[in-house]
């Protein structure tokens, strides 16, 4: 009699080698830009040398490479085995930049991520716990902003990059517009694997494309290194500042949060159970990573919602693509010459992908969204007043400049801020009230369709 083996659930299939590669690849192209970012701001703040700065970014590439592997694939605790991407958090770019250009350097700064990293690594167990807290009605505000809150970025990318002398030249709109209809196309028309690889068609024939016409080069691929790796305490030796070390810590919450959000929202994508758990193997994991970051010379890592956008437009639910662009993460930080030649897609390349992707990540939130209650409740209001805090730093993004910087920290971040704005909300109306009225008993509107 022929065995019946049990059906593998989509986020644990394994794909064909040549399948998780182009797939895998997309990933990358889609994260790049932001997992380079914060390596470049925090350098350019302490004006290293050209060298150091090669150095931090082959470093964080490195780091984000062996931070995704372990937060798919999965290493004891530690791990949540979804598809997500790892990079370094935004969150800590004011904080790290205000330690490195306040006497305490690079030292001060890996000393600090390293005991942060620790430390979510102890609380993860105890943070996990609030998941109970997190009801549709909380997870689908906060994919919401997180797809919302990533416009802006995507924007950016169209109109050529912040900064760039050509922001906003209807030539860098046109070649975004281009791609973003090539992706529609592909996505709607190609049979197949094709429709999956939408958004690397789209990057690389972007790309292609824009090289007669000057968008970029790769003059720069020929002086880069062919192999370098990252050494322990490259910078010297840590120190650690306890000042430093809060302010590092309180980013972390704030990361923990967001990256609760990001879990949420990919178990939701991939319809996977999320247990306090397993949440709490994939928090450790972003503690690791941290901590990993501090001994190698990079920064403290969380989920990216970026790729969160990619799983739900391309429907591949398979950690183990993800895994793999994990390992091609990698290979770029190892061969310097390899990141330079992906350095080369133009930022209006990217913009045309990142609308599609984003805008992916605002849907999911809203289908979550239509699985709550809406009548005779206060639930429209949770969502409307945590919705208008969550994109007031989206809207006006120096609105809180003038505040201490922990409070920056916390509020800077539309993501950071939405989150906390709709969990306290949510208690409020639906667990201090319901407990009220009820005496404790009952569910609450916000927890079930």
């Amino acid at each position: 009699m022929t065995e019946i083996r049990p059906a593998v659930h989509p986020v644990d299939q394994r794909l064909p080698a040549p399948q998780l590669g182009a797939l895998g690849l997309q990933h990358v192209l889609a994260m790049y830009a932001g997992a380079v970012a914060v390596p470049l701001i925090v350098g350019g703040a302490m004006r290293l040398p050209p060298a150091d700065m090669a150095y931090l970014i082959n470093a964080d590439l490195l780091i984000s490479g062996v931070a995704t592997l372990i937060q798919c694939v999965g290493v004891w605790r530690f791990g949540v085995r979804l598809p997500l991407m790892q990079g370094c958090t935004f969150a800590a770019v004011a904080p790290m930049t205000l330690i490195a250009t306040t006497g305490g350097g690079l030292p001060a700064i890996y000393g600090a991520v390293i005991v942060s990293g620790l430390f979510v690594v102890a609380v993860a167990p105890y943070f996990s716990r609030l998941l109970r807290f997190f009801p549709p009605l909380v997870t689908g505000t906060i994919i919401t902003i997180i797809g919302v809150s990533l416009m802006p970025v995507a924007a950016r990318w169209a109109g050529g990059g912040a900064g760039s002398p050509s922001f906003g030249e209807p030539r860098n709109l046109a070649l975004a517009g281009g791609v973003l209809l090539l992706v529609i196309c592909v996505y709607r028309f190609a049979p197949g694997f094709l429709s999956r690889i939408a958004v690397l068609i789209g990057i690389v024939a972007g790309t292609l494309v824009s090289i007669p016409f000057g968008f970029t080069d790769f003059s720069a691929v020929a002086g880069a290194g062919v192999f370098g790796i990252s050494t322990p305490f490259h910078f010297g030796t840590p120190t650690f500042e306890v000042a430093a070390i809060i302010s590092m810590i309180i980013v972390m919450l704030v990361s923990m949060t967001e990256t609760t959000g990001d879990i949420v929202a990919v178990a939701e994508i991939t319809e996977s159970e999320v247990s306090p758990r397993r949440l709490a193997d994939g928090l450790r994991a972003d503690g690791l990573s941290t901590a990993l970051g501090g001994v190698f010379n990079t920064f403290p890592y969380t989920a990216f919602a970026q790729n969160v956008g990619l799983v739900g437009l391309t429907g591949v639910r398979s950690r183990w693509v993800v895994a793999a662009a994990g390992g091609i993460l990698v290979l770029l930080g190892l061969f310097p010459v390899l990141g330079a030649v992906v350095a080369a897609v133009p930022q209006p390349v990217l913009g045309g992908a990142g609308l599609a992707m984003f805008g992916t990540v605002a849907a999911s939130g809203i289908r979550t969204l239509s699985k709550v209650d809406f009548t005779h409740n206060q639930n429209l209001l949770i969502v409307a007043l945590s919705l208008g805090v969550g994109l007031i730093p989206v809207g006006v993004p120096e609105i809180y400049d003038g505040f201490p910087t922990w409070f920056q920290i916390i509020m800077h971040s539309g993501i950071s801020a939405g989150s906390i704005t709709v969990v306290l909300l949510n208690l409020l109306f639906n667990h201090l009230g319901a407990a009220r009225l009820s005496g404790g008993a009952g569910r609450t509107p916000g927890s079930s369709s």
